[in-house]
């Protein structure tokens, strides 16, 4: 098992955004496809089999955000800016903002960073369950992130895997057919090894040796 962190390469931004300049020119169809685009890169990151945990330093606006809400998981250090600002530009969001922002923080809140397109910082980003941690430096922030990181790769890879399948498949489903769905999941992972491999490793007090099987 492994884990993804994305991070930003410098110390003002995680990913500020899309070059404005760059796509004031485009037509609709182009619009598109430059739309569809950013969303499957969005989709491939939320549907990777591994954790992706987002570490957030300076800018995190528009695509930057977008690309944030991805993840599974978001660290921030304490200078971090979060925002879709797309109405300020006469356009809505393009990456995935408009739908998984209000799955995380709910629609009210949603709705006030997308219609009034002002950002907000880390604290508030916390505040509001968008990121989990707060940090007041780059460097804390990255240490949160490994120890996030090691955290969930000592754990049975299956289950980490299967586990963030169910959270993520299940959000789009009503309760009855997603409770169900982790009944099917919960069952199946007694054929694996790995179950067998987790519960004798409690039982005995000793360090599991998943095999990911």
């Amino acid at each position: 098992m492994h884990v993804v962190i994305l991070t930003g390469s410098g110390e003002k931004a995680f990913v500020a955004g899309a070059d404005i300049g760059e796509m004031k020119g485009k037509y609709a169809l182009e619009a598109r496809d430059f739309s569809e685009k950013g969303n499957r890169l969005m989709s491939k990151i939320e549907k990777l089999k591994q954790p992706v945990i987002a570490a957030v330093n300076g800018f995190a606006l528009g695509g930057g955000c977008e690309l944030a809400l991805a993840c599974d998981m978001r660290v921030a250090s304490a200078n971090a800016k979060f925002g879709q600002p797309e109405v300020n530009l006469g356009i809505v969001a393009g990456f995935g903002g408009s739908q998984r922002l209000p799955r995380l923080v709910g629609p009210a809140i949603a709705k006030e960073l997308l219609l009034g397109g002002e950002m907000i910082t880390a604290q508030r980003a916390y505040e509001i369950g968008l990121v989990n941690h707060v940090l007041d430096s780059q460097e804390e922030m990255h240490e949160k992130a490994r120890d996030l990181a090691s955290s969930i790769i000592s754990r049975s890879p299956l289950g980490v895997q299967r586990t963030k399948q169910l959270v993520n498949e299940g959000a789009n489903m009503d309760i009855d057919r997603a409770i169900s769905y982790e009944v099917e999941v919960f069952a199946n992972m007694f054929s694996t090894e790995d179950q067998k491999e987790g519960m004798d490793a409690f039982l005995n007090k000793r360090k599991p040796a998943y095999t990911e099987k």
